[in-house]
């Protein structure tokens, strides 16, 4: 490999351009508004002046709303960690782990919106699992006034986030694997140790360290989660992130100043979320060296290893279920509670939508094509570039790609739309485009550096010495032979995409709805034939791309055999 300086060597610079720029803009128009004073009347005087950020942590609830951001980011974060953890130390090489990651492929696709939906239609008190007891069991002709969805602790919501969040640590966790030592458990088992146990204290630390990361993105977006805190979150207060939403949705422009330092008071929650995950690590790192040195072995973990294998499956069969009963609710007609089957099938929802759904679907597919294909030829060149000038990414340059997953998007977007505004660029499809690739670019780089990594290269070499060109050598052989895996990342970015609430809502300007913008907007309609039918079409559209992304290698190689896919049983 000849290290030369390229075309592409601009390229790192686009990229910094389009994670960072926007990011650091906006937030210093929200630091702008929020150093403002904020004018008050108290009771006939004016003039009274208040700083802004005080005047915020002085509304009724803040703390309440601060406290639900902090505990939901960590515990989806912890549950959806130890969940992965203990099904992967339990079944990891075996066919019901393979499957499983078969299986979660198009659950990852399912839009956190439109999982939450289908947890709602389950869990809701006129919902599925009432009405499977009902009146038979439970003695209910009527649903029972129970508060479970829109709880005021959270705990729906933190569910609706858990059950979307395992596919994803799941998956991260399978591409950190190759990068263990598989022989330590094998070492661990010998010296005694239970197979979780010694999973833990052997392969665990080195798989973290990989995931870490990912892990630290999961608390910054649950912690500042909007979709699905719309959908299930409690509502009196509701989460501080739902809370600057509609402050910067207020039609009093001096709402503005509250939202800018409501803003910058959620990142401060997030960071206190990570550093107390950060401390954790450091407390259950002590704990475990403490156990290891004084010898334990836990032998009997059968119920753990039976507990993760059901939390998983059950994890699967909720986003499962949900999907069904999404499709069943757009297609009912009459559904009384306690019914559990609907008594009439009909049409009449998705005909009296179709034009709706047309447009708003059309939209978001463009959105979404637009923004993963401008990601991966960025994605691509980026890549490339590092391969021709030997580039070996650093701790930092990993963290600058995961600082639109690591930042609260309510933390920027709304400085962003302000300065779209300023530029009278707001409202229009190309920036919810552009604003949509600050996060679909490090999904689809993340998972398409490893498999571009992983290339032999010696194919390259061998097309150099044969008088192709470095350009040549990577249309006709590097970009074929990788088609498949970035065919994924290209699918991938797509359903992160469709699945963008907040930067459609607010750079778009109410003038570009989409699928879920929609979707998420007649959750407080309650009317969930409608709502069934835009979650459902909302995610058909990411399987559709995920069924092509696969099929499409298949049929172009279908007479190449080594570029097929084979299983190994």
């Amino acid at each position: 490999m000849i290290k030369t300086r390229s075309k592409l060597s601009i390229v790192p610079a686009l990229v910094l351009m389009l994670l960072l720029a926007p990011i650091g803009a906006a937030t210093l128009s929200l630091f702008n508004m929020a150093i403002k004073w904020h004018e008050h009347t108290v009771e006939g005087e004016v003039g009274v002046f208040k700083p802004v950020i005080q005047a915020v942590t002085e509304v009724p609830g803040f703390w309440v709303s601060a406290g639900l951001s902090y505990w939901i980011g960590l515990a989806t974060a912890l549950i959806s960690l130890i969940v992965v953890m203990l099904f992967t130390a339990t079944f990891q090489n075996t066919k019901l782990f393979v499957f499983v990651s078969g299986f979660l492929k198009p659950v990852l696709a399912v839009p956190h919106a439109a999982a939450a939906f289908g947890l709602l239609f389950l869990v809701a008190p006129s919902g599925f699992l009432i009405r499977l007891i009902s009146p038979e069991l439970s003695g209910f002709l009527r649903p029972p006034d129970w508060l479970i969805v829109n709880d005021p602790a959270g705990i729906s919501f933190a569910l609706g986030l858990i059950i979307k969040e395992i596919p994803f640590l799941f998956f991260v966790t399978i591409a950190a694997i190759p990068q263990s030592d598989p022989r330590r458990i094998q070492i661990a088992s010998s010296l005694g140790y239970g197979q979780v146990w010694g999973w833990l204290i052997s392969v665990f630390p080195a798989i973290y360290l990989q995931i870490r990361l990912p892990v630290f993105a999961v608390i910054a977006f649950a912690s500042a989660n909007i979709d699905v805190a719309l959908i299930l979150g409690p509502v009196a207060p509701p989460s501080l992130a739902v809370r600057v939403l509609h402050w910067m949705n207020d039609p009093d422009l001096s709402m503005r100043a509250m939202a800018a330092a409501g803003a910058i008071l959620q990142v401060g929650i997030t960071l206190f979320a990570l550093f107390t995950w950060w401390v954790g690590e450091h407390i259950i790192l002590r704990i475990s060296w403490v156990l290891t040195q004084r010898g334990w072995r836990a032998k009997a973990d059968g119920l753990v290893r039976f507990g993760a294998a059901l939390t998983m499956g059950l994890s699967l069969f909720i986003v499962a279920l949900g999907l069904v009963l999404l499709a069943a609710w757009s297609f009912a007609g009459v559904w009384r509670f306690p019914e559990t089957i609907p008594q009439v099938l009909t049409l009449k929802t998705w005909f009296s939508q179709a034009n709706n759904l047309l447009e708003t679907g059309a939209r978001a597919t463009l959105i979404g094509l637009s923004a993963s294909a401008l990601s991966l030829g960025l994605v691509l060149a980026s890549l490339e570039n590092e391969y021709r000038s030997d580039i070996r990414l650093r701790r930092l340059a990993w963290w600058t790609i995961y600082i639109p997953l690591l930042v609260p998007q309510i933390a920027f977007m709304g400085g962003l739309s302000v300065l779209f505004l300023r530029f009278n660029i707001d409202g229009t499809l190309w920036a919810v485009i552009l604003v949509h690739m600050i996060f679909v670019f490090p999904y689809v780089y993340l998972t398409l550096a490893a498999p571009w990594n992983a290339f032999d290269t010696r194919y390259l070499a061998v097309a150099r010495t044969l008088g192709k060109s470095a350009d040549r050598a990577f249309w006709s052989i590097r970009l074929p032979i990788l088609l498949r895996p970035i065919l994924g990342a290209f699918a991938l970015g797509f359903a992160v995409s469709i699945a963008q609430y907040l930067p459609t809502l607010l750079i778009g300007a109410g003038r570009q709805p989409t699928l879920t913008t929609e979707a998420i907007a007649l959750a407080s309609g309650g009317n969930r034939r409608l709502i069934g039918a835009y979650a459902l079409v909302q995610t058909l559209l990411p399987f559709v791309v995920f069924a092509l992304a696969s099929l499409i290698p298949n049929i172009a190689w279908a007479n190449r055999r080594a570029l097929q896919v084979t299983r190994i049983d």
